[in-house]
């Protein structure tokens, strides 16, 4: 405890560092602010209520603000997970910074099929400038859609009748298209701005803070169905549905997820590559050993967020049609408390992690760029043979790695349905919540202790550093 607190000291003891770190944490509260600012026309008290959000006399009460969104198993809680509320509060940051991964995916996806892209992706600096040039376009676009969605939502949206609009439809429309790109846009500025001035991938901190802002109300969540009367039930007994010693052992086994899934999200196989010598002039080159880490979770959290979008569309296509009782029936077969819906979404993630490795990770082109640069695997042929060798362990550490995925994105569903734990908390065991908030931390933890070694300081662990995700910024 006294090296970590010395640690941290030494941290504030770097100007730069410290200068960087208050950036960040100044951005970060700018973002959260963003999220309870709501859209001009919205009745906000109507909006609250439309959500369940009611007034009961309760303690809990002053936390209802905070409280999780009543758009469960959709892509709008999905949504609302990596705004960190702000799209069931109508804010300005409603979609957060999604608009810019759905562009970054998009053409990360479109090198794999359009020669164009691809080519780009090839040409260096001069070929990220023009991708970057292009998603940052393909973000006003998707926004401006996605902005033009939630006002159709939101003006069909009411509550005994009272709409949750209380202005023009067309002034609501435009204006909220307006603003919703706008904050979008507002956002890809500051997370450029945290990764050129703060401390940490910018985008990546955004998204990890939205969805690090609703374990406050899940922990409030999970204390409410202990105390229903709030502090009154303390004195007088009254604790609710749940055992005590259960809550504890459950946010115990948090804690030990947690730290498996750091375990693994570090896990990489090392292939070494040794590099013959060369002489220019007096000078001798080459002749050492180097190592290409694959990892174990090569495609990081992609293959959950493309099984929830797909997973999660009859349940969102079923809130546009409250009357269709079929449609209601099929939507909950994919319910996240349905074994069926752990199955099918296990299988589609190892399926879409097989998938999403192969886009990332080319042996063909792996194998070119060791024969261009004069190394070789030891024991392995230069060419077709080293892309069969990388192709083969690919294959195989792929394996387990998307087995390990397709456990922890399922693990919320079992907490859910065996020990009875709110889906709120319960998101955190697993899925996207918990592997994007590890990488993110593993990856700013990884650039301070940078920081604080190269001014000569001890890291965060006595022997080894931090390592942060191999790839993946998200």
């Amino acid at each position: 405890m006294a090296k970590f607190t010395q640690t941290i000291g030494n941290i504030f003891k770097i100007e730069e560092l410290r200068q960087r770190i208050l950036f960040t944490f100044g951005i970060l509260l700018v973002v959260r602010v963003g999220a309870f600012i709501t859209l001009p026309g919205i009745d906000l008290q109507v909006l609250r209520a439309s959500m369940g959000h009611f007034s009961t006399g309760s303690f809990w009460d002053i936390f209802n603000v905070f409280s999780a969104s009543d758009s469960k198993d959709s892509l709008f809680n999905l949504l609302d997970m990596f705004v960190g509320g702000a799209f069931n509060n109508a804010a300005i940051f409603a979609v957060g910074i999604m608009p810019y991964i759905t562009a970054s995916i998009i053409l990360q996806l479109g090198g794999f099929v359009i020669p164009q892209i691809q080519k780009m992706q090839k040409e260096g600096e001069e070929g990220r400038r023009k991708i970057n040039q292009y998603t940052r376009l393909g973000t006003v676009v998707i926004a401006a859609m996605q902005g033009w969605g939630i006002s159709i939502k939101l003006l069909n949206q009411n509550y005994s009748g009272i709409p949750v609009v209380a202005t023009s439809p067309y002034l609501f429309t435009i204006t909220t298209i307006i603003l919703i790109t706008a904050g979008t846009v507002f956002l890809m500025w500051l997370g450029e701005q945290i990764t050129e001035k703060g401390i940490g991938n910018g985008i990546s901190l955004i998204i990890a803070i939205g969805i690090v802002a609703r374990f406050p109300s899940a922990i409030i969540q999970e204390i409410k169905s202990l105390f229903p009367e709030g502090l009154k039930s303390l004195f007088m007994q009254n604790v609710g549905n749940k055992n005590i010693v259960v809550d504890m052992i459950i946010l115990l086994f948090l804690i030990a997820v947690i730290a498996g899934v750091t375990f693994i999200t570090q896990g990489a196989r090392r292939i070494p590559v040794q590099y013959a010598k060369r002489q220019v002039g007096r000078k001798v080159f080459g002749g050492t050993t180097q190592y290409i880490p694959i990892p174990v979770l090569s495609a990081n959290v992609m293959p959950i967020i493309f099984a929830q979008s797909l997973i999660f569309i009859p349940a969102t296509i079923a809130s546009f049609f409250p009357n269709t009782r079929w449609l209601h029936e099929f939507a909950n077969m994919f319910s996240e408390r349905s074994y069926f819906y752990a199955l099918v979404y296990s299988i589609m993630i190892i399926l879409f992690t097989y998938f999403y490795t192969a886009i990332i990770f080319n042996p063909r082109d792996m194998a070119d760029n060791i024969k261009k640069q004069g190394g070789f695997i030891p024991g392995i042929r230069p060419g077709d043979q080293t892309s069969e060798y990388f192709d083969g362990i690919l294959y195989r550490i792929t394996l387990p790695g998307s087995i390990f995925l397709a456990i922890v994105a399922i693990l919320p569903t079992f907490m859910m349905k065996v020990f009875g734990v709110d889906s709120a908390l319960a998101s955190f065991f697993g899925g996207t919540s918990l592997l994007i908030v590890v990488g993110v931390a593993l990856d700013t933890l990884n650039k301070i202790e940078s920081y604080l070694l190269m001014r000569h300081y001890d890291g965060f662990m006595k022997s080894g550093r931090i390592k942060g995700r191999s790839s993946g910024s998200y």
